[in-house]
C-alpha cells in the first residue's frame, strides 16, 4: 500500500506522488517569534515532523523548510494594525530583533527537547526581503498587484480561483467579513505584499528600500518568497495549522502561482486541527496557552506531550487534559520500558529449532506500515504495539525461551516505531532532588542492614516523588515516573 494522504485543497485523500521519484520538497510554516511558542503551535509542528520522519523510513529523501517569521505579521492577520514582533518589542522596551533573536532561541530550545528534525533550511523572513520585493515587482508588472497610498496589494479578482483552498471564494467575501474596508482597496479581499512606512506604519522600526518606497513585507508574501527561493516554483507538501489555510495559504498560493506562472504552487497541503483547552480555542489572543515550560513544571517530559499530541489523528480536533497528559505519560513510560526489556533479553536469545519465527511479528510490521500510509494514522499505527507488547509479555510470564529470530524481526520493529514517532528513546533521569538522594541514601543503608520493612517505606516514599527505584546486581537504579 503506497502513501495516501489527504489534501486539504481537493478535500480528499490521494496517493502521494512526489515531482521528482523518491525525493520529496516539503515547506511547514513556522512560528511567528513575539512569543514563546504554545502546544498548539507545537501540534501543528510536531504533525510536520510525524510526516517528514514516515516519508524516510519509507525510503524517501526530504528537504524540509521551515520558516521563522520575524517581521510583517501584523495582529489579527489583517493589512492594518501592529506589527507583532514590533509590538512586544515596544512592551518589553527593547528593539524588535532582539525580541525575535529571544523569542527565536526559546522555540528552537523547545524543538529540540521535543526531539523534532533538525530541517535543511529554517529561513528567517528579513533574510529574504529581497526576494521578496522581485515578486512584488513581477506582480505588479503582470497586473496581479497595484499600488496605493500606504503599499502594494495583491488583486484577488485576477485569480479566478482565489478561494479553492479555504472555500472562502470572492463571491461569498462580503466587505467587513473578516476583512477589512479599505476604500483604497478595489476588491475587500485583496492583501498586502508591502506596507510602505506611511501614515499609522510611519514609525515601523524593521524598514527597507523599495520601489515604492520604505517599508516591510506583507506576511503572507513571505512564505512564498521563502520556499520559491529554497524549493522551487512547485513543491510537494506544504504543511501548517488550520488556522493558516485562510487567509495565509490562500493568500500564498495566489501570489505564487500568478508570479511564477507554475501551477500547482503546492501539489499537497496537510493541516492540523486545532487544540482546545476547557473547550475553547487554544491562542495567545486568548490567553489561555500552555509552554513547554508549563508541561515541565507539572512533572511531565517533553516527550509525553509529543507522545501525547502524536497519539490522536492529526485531523482530530484534540480536547487538551491533564488527565489525557498523565495518561499518555503513564502508557509511552510502558511502551519505552518494553523496547528496554527486549534489548535486555537479546544477550540470551537462543536460535529457534526450526528457524521460525513468531508470525504475529510479521502481522504487526504490516499493520503498522498499513495504518501509517493510510493518512498518517497513529491511533491505528500504535494498536500493534500494545498488542505486540501484551503478547511478548505473556509469553515471558510462561517463560518461554527467548529465540534469536523473534528479537531480530521484533528489534527492527521497535526501530522503525521509534524513528516514526521520535518519543520512545531512554530519558536520562537527570540530578536527583536533594529530598530523592537523601532516601535513596537512606534506603541503602536500609538494605545494607537487611532492614527490607524500611527499604520498601522508603520506595514507597520515593516514588510519592515521582520516582522509582529499582535494584539490580546488589544496586539501587532510579527512573523518573
Amino acid at each position: 500500500m503506497s502513501l495516501r494522504l489527504y489534501n486539504s485543497f481537493t478535500k480528499h485523500e490521494e496517493d502521494f506522488v512526489p515531482l521528482k521519484k523518491n525525493t520529496v520538497t516539503m515547506y511547514t510554516c513556522g512560528p511567528t517569534v513575539y512569543g514563546r511558542p504554545h502546544i498548539g503551535n507545537y501540534s501543528s509542528f510536531l504533525m510536520a515532523d510525524l510526516l517528514r520522519r514516515w516519508l524516510e523510513v519509507s525510503g524517501f529523501t526530504v528537504t524540509h523548510v521551515k520558516n521563522i517569521t520575524d517581521v510583517g505579521h501584523l495582529v489579527a492577520d489583517q493589512d492594518e494594525g501592529e506589527d507583532k514582533v514590533q509590538r512586544e518589542a515596544e512592551k518589553e522596551k527593547v528593539d524588535p530583533l532582539t525580541i525575535a533573536k529571544k523569542y527565536t532561541e526559546m522555540y528552537l530550545e523547545d524543538e529540540k527537547v521535543l526531539n523534532m528534525i533538525e530541517p535543511e533550511h529554517r529561513p528567517r523572513a528579513t533574510e529574504y526581503v529581497k526576494q521578496m520585493i522581485e515578486i512584488t515587482k513581477v506582480l505588479v508588472e503582470k497586473g496581479n498587484a497595484y499600488e496605493t497610498e500606504d503599499g502594494v496589494y495583491f488583486a484577488v479578482e485576477t485569480f479566478p480561483a482565489y478561494g479553492k483552498l479555504s472555500g472562502n471564494t470572492l463571491d461569498k467575501l462580503n466587505a467587513g467579513a473578516r476583512i477589512l474596508v479599505d476604500e483604497a482597496k478595489r476588491h475587500p479581499a485583496d492583501f498586502a505584499l508591502w506596507k510602505k512606512c506611511v501614515g499609522k506604519n510611519a514609525h515601523h522600526v524593521l524598514k527597507w528600500p523599495s520601489p515604492w518606497g520604505e517599508g516591510f513585507p506583507g506576511w503572507h508574501i513571505e512564505c512564498s518568497a521563502m520556499s520559491s527561493a529554497l524549493l522551487g516554483k512547485e513543491i510537494d507538501l506544504h504543511t501548517g495549522g488550520e488556522d493558516n489555510i485562510f487567509p495565509h495559504h490562500e493568500c500564498e498560493i495566489a501570489q505564487s502561482e500568478c508570479s511564477s506562472g507554475s501551477h500547482p504552487f503546492v501539489r499537497t497541503w496537510l493541516h492540523k486541527r486545532r487544540i482546545d483547552l476547557a473547550g475553547t480555542k487554544m491562542s495567545k489572543s486568548l490567553g489561555n496557552v500552555l509552554t513547554i515550560p508549563s508541561i515541565v513544571e507539572k512533572g511531565y517530559s517533553p516527550l509525553d506531550l509529543r507522545y501525547y499530541l502524536l497519539s490522536v489523528h492529526y485531523r482530530t480536533n484534540l480536547k487538551f487534559t491533564w488527565e489525557g497528559l498523565d495518561s499518555a505519560h503513564k502508557v509511552r513510560s510502558k511502551i519505552v520500558e518494553w523496547m528496554e526489556v527486549v534489548n535486555t533479553d537479546a544477550a540470551k536469545a537462543v536460535p529457534h529449532p526450526a528457524g521460525e519465527s513468531d508470525p504475529l511479528i510479521a502481522e504487526a510490521i504490516e499493520e503498522f506500515t498499513q495504518t501509517m500510509n493510510a493518512d498518517l494514522n497513529t491511533p491505528g499505527a500504535l494498536a500493534p504495539v500494545f498488542t505486540l507488547m501484551n503478547h511478548y509479555y505473556a509469553l515471558r510470564t510462561k517463560n518461554f525461551p527467548v529465540y534469536t529470530e523473534d528479537i531480530r524481526q521484533l528489534q527492527n520493529f521497535l526501530d522503525i516505531v521509534r524513528r516514526t514517532f521520535g518519543c520512545f528513546e531512554p530519558e536520562a533521569v537527570g540530578e536527583l532532588p536533594d529530598t530523592v538522594q537523601e532516601l535513596l541514601t537512606e534506603r541503602a543503608a536500609a538494605r545494607m542492614a537487611k532492614d527490607f520493612a524500611a527499604s520498601d517505606r522508603l520506595r514507597s516514599a520515593i516514588q510519592t516523588l515521582g520516582y522509582e527505584v529499582r535494584d539490580a546486581d546488589g544496586k539501587q537504579t532510579v527512573k523518573k515516573l
